[in-house]
This record gives structure tokens, sequence and C-alpha cells, in this order.
């Protein structure tokens, strides 16, 4: 095969004599059951799919005796999840369901180049030490959606098949519900407001999400975010963001598509200086905020669903972090008194 000397070949399968023709995305989600279509379909946009020796779209249709490689751009890591003594804040748990307010800065799952010290970690041991026969390893169960690393806030674990099952459906048919709260540059001179936009990779970055037409991008994600203002600060709004759907990076990109980049979010434009003063005592009291939340200023604050076992609709409402409050209350400082909340 000519294949690129920087790529790794992850699986290699050959598609039977008797397959009909199916997507390629669609027939690998059916074969390879640690992943989603949504990854493989993500694989494909970065040539990392390939079929009889070479890159293929995720639209390809399969044919029978195709050789299937999946590719890796660096070379295969061990991704077995072993029990790690990290510290997490379990607000509830059952024998179906766990809900954690995860911190700041922890991984939620291994990836390329965070491959320990994650939450599915963390958890492992948490089920060791409590004597729960629960493998983080089985796909079957386990997180039931994510948040970014520097996204602080709730999250659902299921610790059944079942559970699982029963959850992703709610996720899937957005009866679930899920606010954050948010502060982001600049004012709005609406109370509130939808944003529709499909998400798909950056196809200029590829750690990075944007906006596509199902035009420039079939494989482009519906994507809805409610919004409406908390608090206005001078040159900040505190912001509630109500998810319809839950697509990687959604508040981020939906925010900065309104002109509105969340505060301290360096992958969307946040770290720059947005609004505001043209004096160097401004600009250190901006770099004197980014110092207090050096991360996108996101948190997960509540997260509501029906029970898979019991039906029961459960609520729960996580506080706004100590660097997020510290960061608030300085706006709100600067905003009764702006000169002397500029040191």
């Amino acid at each position: 095969m000519d294949q690129e000397e920087s790529l790794w070949e992850r699986m290699r399968l050959e598609v039977d004599k008797g397959q009909s023709p199916l997507r390629v995305d669609k027939y690998l989600s059916e074969h390879i059951a640690s992943t989603s279509r949504n990854r493989i379909q993500n694989a494909a946009d970065a040539g990392h799919i390939w079929v009889n020796g070479k890159p293929v779209s995720s639209n390809y249709k399969v044919k029978p005796l195709d050789v299937i490689q999946v590719l890796l751009d660096h070379e295969p890591h061990d991704f077995t999840i072993t029990p790690e003594d990290i510290p997490i804040d379990i607000v509830y748990e059952d024998e179906d369901v766990l809900v954690v307010n995860k911190q700041a800065g922890l991984v939620v799952h291994p990836g390329h180049g965070n491959y320990e010290h994650t939450l599915l970690h963390a958890l492992a041991y948490h089920f060791e030490q409590t004597n729960h026969n629960i493998d983080m390893n089985n796909p079957d169960i386990g997180l039931v959606h994510r948040i970014d690393k520097d996204t602080s806030g709730l999250l659902l674990i299921a610790k059944t098949p079942e559970a699982k099952t029963d959850l992703g459906w709610q996720f899937f048919h957005h009866t679930t519900l899920r606010t954050y709260q948010a502060l982001v540059w600049g004012t709005f001179r609406e109370e509130e407001g939808t944003v529709a936009g499909a998400l798909a990779r950056d196809l200029r970055d590829r750690t990075a999400y944007r906006i596509y037409s199902l035009e420039e991008n079939p494989n482009a994600k519906e994507a809805i975010t409610h919004w409406r203002v908390i608090e206005r600060f001078m040159y900040v709004s505190l912001v509630e963001c109500r998810l319809e759907t839950g697509r990687t990076h959604q508040i981020r990109v939906h925010m900065q598509s309104l002109g509105h980049p969340l505060f301290a979010d360096e992958k969307y434009g946040g770290m720059e200086i947005l609004k505001g003063l043209p004096t160097q005592k401004y600009k250190q009291f901006i770099h004197n905020c980014f110092d207090l939340c050096p991360r996108q200023a996101l948190h997960a604050k509540t997260l509501g669903f029906k029970h898979p076992r019991t039906g029961e609709q459960l609520f729960f409402d996580s506080p706004i972090p100590d660097d997020m409050n510290r960061l608030l209350n300085k706006w709100r400082h600067y905003g009764s008194n702006e000169e002397d909340s500029l040191g």
C-alpha cells in the first residue's frame, strides 16, 4: 500500500462477499463497538479512512471484499482505563446512574496526548473503592455526554447498559435539560435569542469547530443553542445557554458566531481584549482577570433527566466555581467603581 509514513494502522477489515452497498461510516460504526459514527466521519474528513489503499470520504459505499483501514496520525497507544486516585465531586449516585461535578482542567476521557489522569480513571478508582463491579473499559456503560477539559460542571454517567441506552435516547431526543453559564465579551441589545448553526470540524484547524451550511459540509451536525442575558457588565455579559443539541464546542462556537466569544477562550478569540478602553490600566485589569480564571469562563450548571429505571424526574444544580466567581466579582466591582477596580 502506498501509505504515508506519518500514518499508523489501527484496524483493518475485509468486507464480506455478500455485503450490499453501504456507506463506509455506517459500516464501520456497526463493526467497531467503541466508537461513534460522528468520530468515523471526522476520521474520514482527516484522511484517516482508507479503502483498497486510498483515502475515501465518509459517503463512500463499501463493496464486497473491499479492504478498509482505519489509520492514526500517531503511534497506537493503550487506552485501557486503570484506577487512579483523583479527587472528584460526586453529587448523586445510585445503582444506575452517577452525576459528577467536574472541576476545570480535568480531561473527561483518554485521547491523543491524554492517556492518563482523566475523569474515567478517577471513576474507575471510585468504583474499585466502593466495591462496585463496574468496568470503565466497557463501552456499554460510562459517559452519556461530555464537556471540554477546561469547562467545569455537571456530567452524567451510566452504570449499567440499560441505563446508558435509556439516557442516550433522552439525549438524542432532546428531552434532557442542560443549562450552562458563560461570561462572554460584549453586551447584547436583546435579552435573549437562539443560535442555529450546523457544526463540523474546521477543515483548516482540526482542533476547532465552525459553522457550516450543509452545502459546504454535508457532515455538519445540526446545533441549536438558546441564550439569555443574566447580568450585564460594562464590556462583558453573563449569559445562560440552554442546549437543544449537544455538539462539541457548541456554546463556544455559537457565541463566537454572534460576535461574543467566551471570556478567556483562547481557541475562539476570547483571550484578546475585544471590548473596553485603549489604556494601559484597562489592559492590566483584563490581564488580572485572565489570571483569576485562566480558562474559558463556562460552567455546566444544571442537568435534568428522567431516571432510566424509575422514571422519576431528577434535577441537579451546581454552584459557579471559585475561579469564575472571582472573575464575576471583579467585573461587578469594575462596573460599580471603574477607577478603583483597575488594579
